[in-house]
């Protein structure tokens, strides 16, 4: 939509204007960027509006690349340690799915993976891990129903160093955002993992869907206050999805896009 949007504002030989300029802050704004960060794409894109289109086409891409790309330094995975990830996000999002594709990743990365089902809270969420495990090779930790999600991530991760395995994946309940028992919880399995494996997790992975718009906002803030997301995963965008509010939040939050999903296939 957006590139289309954009053939449209720049269709023909007309000269650049501030109208055209107009209907391309319109067009970021509608495709869910926000208006706080369309205004400082805007912003950017001004200072070379006199260039020719295929330029400021160019550097539209530049400038978005850069909000959705920022990088910090990770925490290296200890040399005789298993890289631990941890997924978090809501409900309905599209975590486990998330996690079958990663595990799938590193798998044909060559790496041994181990998925640890701390969701012990919704109804079938071992169960459906379990199958992601088994479509892709990986091993899996899991308590019964209802146990200690922090005990599933600890248990885990010991697991994993005990077995050598390279990659662990932690998958979490995502009831409510607004719920700050959930919160509470969610950092307690970090500390968890931590008390196992020093500056683990390595990598905190926020799950967000696509169709959400603006409340991703909320979400993403309230995540990364209590957890110190490292990076952002967008699914669902092989639907209708605009997926703008992405660029928003990057920008805000100064947290990378490191992956989108499309579709529930590996």
């Amino acid at each position: 939509n957006m590139s289309d949007g954009l053939d449209k504002i720049f269709f023909g030989d007309i000269q650049l204007n501030d109208l055209m300029l107009e209907d391309l802050e319109e067009l970021l704004i509608t495709s869910d960027i926000g208006v706080e960060t369309s205004m400082d794409l805007i912003g950017r894109v001004a200072k070379g509006w006199e260039q020719d289109r295929a330029k400021i086409r160019s550097l539209l891409r530049t400038e978005i690349l850069a909000l959705i790309s920022k990088q910090d330094p990770q925490p290296q995975p200890p040399p005789d340690g298993p890289r631990v990830v941890m997924v978090v996000g809501v409900n309905g999002v599209g975590k486990t799915t998330t996690i079958g594709k990663l595990a799938a990743q590193a798998r044909a990365n060559g790496e041994s993976t181990l998925l640890a089902a701390a969701d012990t809270f919704r109804a079938a969420a071992s169960e459906q891990l379990t199958v992601w495990a088994e479509r892709t090779g990986a091993e899996i930790v899991k308590h019964k129903d209802g146990a200690d999600p922090a005990a599933v991530a600890f248990d885990a991760v010991a697991a994993a160093t005990a077995r050598g395995i390279d990659t662990v994946i932690v998958d979490t309940a995502g009831r409510l955002h607004t719920k700050v028992n959930l919160m509470e919880e969610l950092k307690k399995i970090k500390r968890s993992i931590g008390k196992n494996l020093p500056d683990a997790p390595h990598e905190i992975l926020l799950v967000l869907d696509a169709t959400t718009g603006q409340n991703a906002i909320s979400q993403a803030k309230l995540f990364n206050e209590a957890l110190d997301i490292t990076g952002l995963v967008l699914t669902k965008l092989d639907g209708t999805a605009k997926g703008g509010i992405v660029i928003a939040i990057c920008n805000d939050l100064q947290i990378p896009l490191q992956y989108i999903g499309i579709g529930e296939q590996i």
